[in-house]
């Protein structure tokens, strides 16, 4: 006996050993299963950006897909739902009404208190036979159409009764026979109120058993909600890991170029109080960035100067068309003997250029920015004669500021060549200056040309908003973008155009400077 126990203990204990291994194995082989899933995940050829929106879209496919048959299941059942409690509520309504209605009615005529063609006993069916239609097209439950159409049967049987019985009084029948298919007639209305209540009945138990069964689809839906997060928590997990070894290797390796790098040229630099790699890459860095911010220091003043000249270049830049059209038109008007309209152009394009030039200088008063707008504009007007009128409205007190050159005129200019000659209708270009407030002035350049839609506004706005230094040279003149940015440039990032426009109606262009005196001139 003792020999059997011992027997029966040691296969006990071997076979708990036994269980536990394979236990181990199993844990073992999941482990390596999910390292395996990893390692796959990790070794995709993608980007990181690539993984975590990949990873990221599967979690939202994962759980968008079940709210969003979760949510449709809802839908039904409450579209169910809803039919049904809209009907039994018209039943019910027909069951407080058919009967007590349709009797009086015909007892009133039968009593004689009321004419046959007068009484309102059709009306009465035709209300309800047309809220039995609506009730069957408003459910999908065959058995509550079959009910509904043995109402319905009933009803005609109704209907006949009531024709009978002004067949009767049409042909003078006696007070008997009226009261007898008045008897017919409530015969006929209890049925129909039981017909009704029955149906009522079968709606509610329907709703009964469509409330147990959205229940036991929830408790479905959850189950497998609850499965599909665990999943996607799981899937995050993975992802998480398999991403961030993607991470990590590639800055290991970047960690030991740097390093090297670093310990050839600042091995001075170099501290070694911490020993993580991200930050000894952070480290590293800021080593190479000291290096570089030491350069671009000394560059800034040359890029910045190295703008303005562009800037001055772009200025002296004249249109040439504008040139040729000017010369051709004086010498048109001298062949033509047109002697006081020769000297008028030739007076206004002298004053055009010697603004233009300002011996070199960036800084003009807007008395003399006025005068050079006022100049060019004369010289349109008298090339395109009665196309175009202008107007300036300038206060006095802000004809002393000064203004950086050529502001105002590459404005007037994108007015006349992309408003006013595409209206092809003349018209007039506005050009106003006066103070915003105590240390700002406002300009404005407005025309009743062709205007811009919406689309083309918000391609010129979001050309005037790009922050980029690239300059342009346009093709008709200096442009409005180059404006923006020599404004920009030289009195602020808070500075620079604005633009509204309405197609078929014309366009504005403001522009808001600070206010500064000869003596602040740059």
């Amino acid at each position: 006996m003792l020999r059997k126990a011992l027997t029966r203990d040691y296969r006990h204990l071997l076979t708990g050993v036994v269980n536990r291994v394979k236990q181990d194995s199993t844990e073992k082989s999941s482990l390596k299963y999910i390292g395996r899933i990893i390692d796959f995940f990790a070794g995709i050829n993608l980007s990181i950006r690539a993984k975590i929106l990949l990873s990221f879209c599967i979690v939202i496919l994962m759980m968008s897909t079940t709210n969003a048959v979760l949510f449709m299941r809802v839908l039904e059942y409450n579209r169910q739902y809803d039919a049904i409690i809209t009907n039994i509520t018209t039943a019910n309504s027909i069951n407080g009404y058919i009967k007590p209605a349709i009797d009086s009615e015909m007892w009133y005529i039968v009593a004689g208190k009321k004419e046959f063609q007068n009484g309102k006993q059709y009306e009465i069916i035709d209300n309800v036979n047309n809220q039995l239609w609506w009730m069957i097209e408003n459910t999908d439950s065959d058995k509550a159409k079959i009910k509904l159409e043995v109402l319905l049967r009933t009803m005609e049987t109704l209907t006949r009764y009531v024709d009978r019985m002004g067949t009767q009084i049409e042909h003078g029948s006696k007070v008997d026979e009226n009261e007898q298919v008045l008897e017919n007639i409530r015969g006929v209305s209890d049925l129909v109120n039981d017909l009704v209540q029955e149906y009522m009945l079968f709606e509610v138990n329907r709703a009964e058993q469509n409330y147990r069964e959205t229940q036991q689809s929830f408790i479905r839906s959850a189950i497998t909600y609850i499965v599909l997060m665990f999943g996607a928590v799981g899937f995050s997990a993975i992802a998480a890991v398999a991403i961030s070894r993607s991470i990590y290797i590639p800055i290991k390796k970047l960690h030991d170029v740097t390093t090297t790098i670093t310990k050839n040229d600042l091995q001075a630099l170099v501290t070694h109080d911490n020993v993580d790699e991200i930050t000894e890459l952070g480290m590293s860095f800021n080593i190479m960035i000291g290096k570089i911010r030491e350069l671009l220091d000394a560059k800034v003043k040359e890029q910045e100067n190295l703008k303005k000249s562009e800037f001055r270049a772009l200025q002296a830049q004249i249109n040439p068309h504008f040139l040729y059209n000017t010369l051709d038109a004086i010498v048109w008007m001298a062949e033509a003997q047109k002697t006081d309209q020769v000297v008028e152009i030739v007076s206004a394009l002298s004053s055009f250029f010697r603004i233009t030039l300002s011996k070199g200088k960036d800084w003009i008063t807007i008395r003399e920015e006025i005068e050079h707008v006022r100049s060019y504009l004369a010289i349109q007007k008298m090339r395109y004669r009665n196309i175009l009128d202008y107007r300036i409205e300038v206060n006095p007190n802000v004809l002393d500021s000064t203004i950086l050159k050529l502001t105002l005129q590459p404005l007037v200019e994108n007015a006349l060549y992309h408003g006013i000659k595409n209206k092809r209708e003349g018209g007039v270009i506005t050009v106003r200056a006066r103070r915003e407030d105590e240390d700002k002035i406002l300009l404005e350049v407005e025309d009743d040309g062709i205007g811009c839609t919406r689309y083309k506004l918000a391609q010129i706005q979001a050309k005037l908003d790009n922050d980029s230094d690239e300059i342009k040279f346009e093709k008709t003149g200096i442009g409005l973008e180059n404006v923006n940015r020599r404004i920009k440039l030289y009195y602020g990032k808070q500075y620079g155009l604005s633009i509204s426009s309405q197609y078929l109606t014309g366009t504005r262009v403001t522009l808001v400077i600070p206010l500064k005196s000869n003596s602040n001139e740059k």
